[in-house]
């Protein structure tokens, strides 16, 4: 199993191009496990969202005051601008995010923004939660071809198939990813047994999921249900001006995050009950095989009164004490001690 795990940078880039890059830069990072001294891949992908600042919000809504210590200008409308990056901005991130080995996915908030695709192919497009219903908009993309990935955010069944029906009109290629949009998400509110359910009800499509919970173990227990996908806000630095900066992972977090998932699908192996050949020596050691109670002499005839278990592991099982029970000592056999088949017959 591979998950494929996707660093969103949103709109922690604060406007700038360099820190969108720093952040690119940080995805990429190899990740090393020290005690086995296991190399890890690292994230699969980076993901920026592009605003078309006309089609964003209502005029009132763009030109109230935006009073915030991490607002970036005076009306919220402002604060928005400031934080857009241009389409030209976009491909120059793309253009290092490939130079780096990640691909590189874009969430498009409005028609208006698949102008960039003039300029770049996204490997997949991302529609945000909010956006489930905006059923122009997922024609648009889903005409493009380009894999897309839903966010369930916002939405119910009635929702999500409606989406559904609109893209698959045009291809399949589909990933959903359960999602909650409270920012962070409180413990009682995430439901991770909705990627039971995705799962069961959508498994035609990959199923994922979009975290907003504060710390790492949240994805790992989603990829424990089978989650194929892992997308989670990253950032250089938590403590920097802006709304998700807190609520994203820093350098430290991205290494965990990704060191505990890459490790969790080693642990997660195969459906099948078996004894590994590297506990061979522990169940030499530490399990029981039968031995004596009492010191046995030459030509004593063993009962089961003679008999209880103690380690180590390589005599005879307490299930196979039938082919011992009755059997005649020929050689003496101290107390305490286990039982081969060289002493008896």
């Amino acid at each position: 199993m591979s998950t494929y795990i996707i660093g969103e940078i949103g709109q922690n880039h604060n406007g700038s191009v360099d820190i969108a890059k720093l952040i690119v830069e940080l995805v990429s990072r190899p990740v090393h496990e020290e005690v086995f001294n296991i190399d890890l891949r690292p994230m699969d992908a980076v993901k920026m969202t592009k605003r078309d600042l006309r089609e964003e919000l209502a005029q009132s809504q763009m030109n109230r005051p935006y009073d915030s210590p991490h607002s970036f200008g005076a009306t919220y409308g402002e604060h928005r601008a400031y934080l857009e990056l241009s389409d030209e901005d976009h491909f120059e991130v793309y253009r290092y995010a490939k130079s780096l080995g990640l691909d590189f996915v874009e969430t498009l908030c409005s028609i208006g923004c698949l102008s960039l695709l003039r300029l770049f192919t996204p490997d997949r497009l991302k529609v945000a939660s909010r956006d489930l219903t905006n059923l122009p908009l997922l024609e648009a993309l889903a005409e493009t071809r380009i894999p897309i990935i839903l966010s369930t955010g916002m939405a119910g069944k009635k929702e999500l198939d409606e989406a559904l029906d609109i893209i698959t009109r045009h291809h399949s290629d589909i990933s959903i990813l359960h999602c909650v949009s409270q920012y962070p998400t409180q413990p009682d509110n995430l439901n991770l047994r909705t990627i039971n359910y995705l799962k069961e009800h959508y498994g035609q499509y990959t199923i994922g999921f979009s975290d907003h919970t504060i710390g790492i173990a949240a994805p790992v227990v989603a990829v424990g249900m089978g989650a194929e996908i892992i997308e989670k806000h990253v950032t250089i630095d938590r403590r920097m001006k802006g709304t998700d900066q807190q609520g994203s992972l820093g350098p430290d977090g991205v290494n965990r995050m990704i060191r505990d998932i890459r490790i969790a699908e080693r642990w997660l192996g195969r459906d099948e009950l078996y004894i590994d050949p590297v506990v061979k020596a522990a169940k030499h050691k530490l399990e029981r095989s039968i031995a004596t109670r009492q010191a046995l002499p030459v030509g004593h005839i063993i009962s089961e009164d003679d008999l209880h278990l103690l380690s180590p592991g390589d005599g005879y099982k307490w299930s196979e004490r039938d082919t011992i029970i009755g059997k005649r000592v020929i050689k003496p056999i101290g107390e305490n001690e286990i039982i081969y088949s060289d002493v008896i017959e």
